[in-house]
């Protein structure tokens, strides 16, 4: 019985091994198969080929990894394509084509806004247009593209230099504006602060002067007090020569990127007949070949806010040149070419406080584009060149607490002063703050 027993178990287990035999022969075909099948495409290689082909392409994620390393992780956390894709339909959803046909306009027609501001001011005595009898009520309006910088070191930079304004504003009682939006799909790049003016213009009466700065100006004399009585008969302060505006017709006369405009009727007038060379396409492309013709050294392209503006100036004088006042006489606007390698001479020789050549109001970058990927000069230089400038302007406000950088090309900062229990007894030891601004900015 015991001998039938052991029997039958070992043909059970003789029957289970020859099935699981049939089992792994057919896998095996199929495995052949599937192996010639891919051999033959030629998508597949040795074990040892496979290997060098994984090492190649993460050496080379590797590589590409430690290159852009910083790229890398703003395109993982924005998708940007995308982002801007949204904001470039949602944008065109909401704005139907202008008729070519209708002369282009910012707005509705304003005739009597210095009535309407007048009366408005009566009416809100606790929002003067005036600080002091000589100091205007100023907004500070500045902005960027809403999508994320094609250079995503840009977007630092940008940071950068709103932390600029932001400190110049805070020192001096301005209001800072700053803004992301297109408000109109017509009036991009150069001339998107158009109709962004018009608008803070009509929405803030109680602003005296509006300062229109670009995003690639810094302020580097945190001291420099604008000259406002100077001003106290003109509506638009730009900075250029008389010379070269009116009698030599120069595109290049006066600068756009930094301009003090007042709030008034002739301010909106003269943004109703600037804005009309502004529509991009034909119309741009139109008013660029006019320009060009008419304007001194001029490239041939199409039309720019800064062109258009001294071409007005130079056929309409007599309209509107006895309120326009060019400012030669300090830095409104200055150029980052001939000033950032003079920074130390300057610490060296004079202090805040002059906005001039001694110490500029205002370092443009003028051809430099941070936030892209073309510019008029090699992105390196650039970056070098406005840490510096952002460095040279920060450290008359980090000396008013005890620090400044190492060096202009250096974040990192060091300590100027021993610390105390009684700090609002320090003075200003270093004397780099301007007499008449040292009582202000130590009390």
């Amino acid at each position: 019985m015991l001998e039938r027993c052991l029997g039958l178990r070992r043909a059970r287990q003789i029957h289970r091994v020859f099935e699981q035999g049939k089992l792994t022969i057919v896998c095996l075909v199929l495995t052949i198969i599937v192996l010639r099948g891919t051999l033959g495409a030629g998508k597949f290689g040795t074990p040892e080929q496979d290997f060098i082909q994984i090492r190649e392409h993460l050496h080379y994620e590797e590589h590409h990894r430690h290159r852009h390393h910083h790229r890398a992780l703003v395109e993982e956390k924005q998708p940007k394509i995308k982002s801007a894709h949204v904001v470039r339909d949602d944008f065109e959803d909401n704005n139907k084509p202008r008729d070519p046909n209708v002369p282009y306009s910012l707005g509705p027609k304003i005739s009597d806004w210095d009535q309407q501001r007048s009366e408005w001011l009566k009416l809100h005595p606790n929002r003067p247009n005036f600080l002091t009898p000589t100091k205007p009520r100023v907004l500070l309006v500045t902005g960027s593209s809403p999508k994320l910088c094609e250079n995503p070191v840009g977007d630092h930079y940008l940071v950068k230099s709103i932390k600029n304004k932001i400190d110049y504003c805070r020192l001096h009682g301005m209001e800072i504006f700053y803004n992301l939006a297109l408000l109109d799909a017509e009036m991009s790049g150069f001339w998107a602060k158009l109709p962004l003016i018009r608008m803070l213009l009509t929405s803030h009466p109680e602003v005296e002067f509006l300062w229109w700065m670009d995003s690639d100006a810094m302020f580097t004399d945190m001291a420099f007090e604008l000259p406002w009585e100077r001003y106290k008969d003109k509506n638009l302060v730009m900075h250029g020569w008389d010379q070269m505006v009116y009698d030599d017709k120069n595109w290049i006369g006066l600068n756009t990127g930094s301009f003090l405009l007042r709030n008034s009727q002739w301010s909106l007038d003269l943004l109703d007949v600037w804005a009309p060379m502004g529509p991009k396409g034909e119309t741009r492309i139109e008013a660029g070949k006019v320009l060009t013709a008419y304007l001194k050294d001029r490239p041939v392209f199409e039309a720019d806010d800064q062109s258009a503006m001294v071409y007005i100036l130079a056929t309409q004088r007599e309209r509107w040149g006895e309120k326009v006042y060019l400012e030669s006489q300090y830095y409104l606007h200055g150029y980052w070419g001939i000033l950032v390698d003079k920074y130390e001479e300057m610490i060296e020789q004079y202090h805040p406080g002059y906005g001039d050549h001694r110490w500029p109001l205002v370092t443009h970058f003028v051809g430099c584009k941070p936030c892209g990927k073309f510019g008029d000069y090699p992105v390196e230089r650039c970056l070098k060149q406005m840490d510096r400038a952002f460095n040279f302007g920060d450290n008359q406000i980090l000396q008013m607490y005890g620090f400044t950088h190492k060096s202009l090309g250096s974040r990192r900062v060091k300590r100027t002063r021993n610390e105390t229990d009684r700090p609002l007894e320090i003075k200003d030891e270093l004397g780099l703050l301007h007499p008449k601004f040292k009582t202000k900015l130590t009390t």
